[in-house]
């Protein structure tokens, strides 16, 4: 167990890159900018790739009648999660002591895991949320109102993950660096379980 509880201890210290790097990173590419527009997405609040994307973004925005992106303080999201996640690193680090010291079952370490992934399961679920209301809550009295074959108002939901063709901009949305740190250290952690169990 006590080589269990190392890689424990190992993959809950990666959960800490979500502190310095990106989440998720949304990226729009259209003709007229031959470089990319881009959002960053942390933690705790948006920042541009470049300078100035977020504020070209929302003036782009502005003609279909999409919403300003938010600012840190107007999402609840931006203040609870750093905060869930230090609550993670620090119960995957005493779980990963006590394993080393053979005072638990690598079963805790799954539960880890499974608890970690339920989090992450609402996290994105929740971030999905606000793709769809900032995508279809437009305002009806935007410069731009662009209908499809049906007459229907064109929404502007980008995707959660991938590639989307949006009017003439491509956009694609995905995992940055933190994010894969977390999938790498969520990947260890699993490992540790089934060596720990092994080693039983």
């Amino acid at each position: 167990m006590k080589k269990a509880g190392l890689i424990m201890i190992i993959g809950s210290l990666l959960l800490c890159g979500l502190f310095v790097f990106p989440l998720w990173q949304i990226m729009l590419g259209a003709p007229q900018y031959p470089e990319p527009l881009g959002i960053n997405i942390h933690l705790d609040g948006l920042q541009d790739v470049n300078e100035f994307d977020i504020q070209n973004i929302d003036g782009l925005n502005h003609y279909i009648g999409m919403k300003t992106l938010p600012k840190a303080e107007d999402m609840w999201e931006f203040e609870v999660f750093p905060k869930v996640i230090l609550g993670m690193i620090a119960l995957g680090v005493v779980f990963g002591l006590l394993g080393y010291l053979k005072k638990i079952s690598a079963n805790w370490f799954l539960f880890w895991f499974v608890l970690m992934s339920v989090l992450g399961i609402m996290g994105m679920y929740d971030f999905n949320l606000w793709l769809l209301d900032y995508g279809t809550d437009l305002d009806p009295h935007a410069i731009i109102k662009l209908k499809d074959a049906a007459g229907n108002l064109i929404t502007y939901k980008p995707p959660l993950f991938g590639h989307q063709k949006l009017l003439n901009f491509d956009v694609t949305s995905l995992p940055h660096i933190g994010g894969y740190m977390m999938f790498l250290g969520m990947s260890l952690i699993l490992y540790a379980f089934y060596i720990g169990r092994r080693a039983k």
